[in-house]
């Protein structure tokens, strides 16, 4: 199955979540771009983060945001082949 643009969403926000620490939320406000706000609202209600407006991670979400990133790192690392 490929990624569609909701999901795509998704992973953008869920790579916008600093892992190094639990402590550290995100709030998405109101003046972010629309698709944002609705895919920190569909993360919310798939119980990946706190609030409908980001807040933090679930254990959950933050399994789902460390793999997110990890996919994105090794896809921007260059080939050593």
């Amino acid at each position: 199955m490929p990624y569609n643009e909701e999901i795509m969403q998704e992973l953008n926000v869920l790579n916008m979540f600093n892992l190094d620490t639990t402590q550290e939320g995100i709030k998405v406000h109101s003046s972010a771009k629309p698709e944002i706000i609705s895919a920190t609202q569909r993360l919310f209600d798939k119980g990946l983060v706190t609030q409908n407006d980001g807040g933090y991670l679930t254990p959950l979400g933050h399994d789902a945001a460390e793999n997110s990133q990890t996919l994105l790192t090794i896809l921007l690392t260059e080939s050593r082949l």
